[in-house]
This record gives C-alpha cells, structure tokens and sequence, in this order.
C-alpha cells in the first residue's frame, strides 16, 4: 500500500491541469480502482490529480500518452511505460495508467 501511495504521489507531482475525460469514464475507472461511491475522498482527490496531469502530460489532447509525453510531464509514468503499456502500442491511456497504478496497490 505504502509503496502504491508513493507512487501515485509521485505521478501526482508531475503537472497539473484539468482533465479532459468523461465523467462516466471517470466513474467507471475510480470503481476500477476501488473507489466507487463508498470510496474515500481523499483517494477521489488523488485520482483527479492523476487525471488532471495525464491532461496536462497528453499536450496532442488525444487520451493517449506517449513515452516522450509521458518523459516531459508524468516522469514516473515514463519510468514504468514498458509495464503499462501492455498491448505494446507505443502510447497509454489514463485507464492503463490506473489499472497499472491498481495492480502495484495489490501487491
């Protein structure tokens, strides 16, 4: 727990702005997450920090983050690009990001 914390506080001090997702897509990610309406507040916060620097970090404004994207504006996501992206596309998207940032939480 306290090693996914300090993850997701790092790729929170990235950058801030505010995101560009749908609020359904928002909603469906968080319950991914855990955090559906009995989730704390606390972590709601957390996860629209996260949202708001993918926004920032994604400067094309097309959901998708690519590794030099991600090198400029979410550093520990470029650090774990190879892990998030999973289908290998070149790019991540904020629910990769998420289920990535779920999966090391489990751990």
């Amino acid at each position: 727990m306290k090693k996914w914390i300090a993850m997701l506080a790092l790729c929170l001090a990235s950058v801030s702005v505010l995101a560009q997702q749908a609020p359904a897509q928002n909603a469906q990610s968080m319950q991914g997450m855990g955090m559906g309406m009995g989730g704390s507040a606390r972590m709601q916060r957390m996860m629209q920090q996260l949202q708001e620097r993918f926004a920032a970090a994604n400067t094309t404004h097309d959901g998708k983050l690519t590794k030099q994207q991600a090198e400029l504006g979410m550093p520990r996501v470029a650090q774990h690009f190879d892990q998030i992206d999973t289908q290998k596309a070149g790019y991540v998207t904020l629910p990769q990001i998420e289920q990535f940032l779920a999966t090391q939480r489990r751990e």
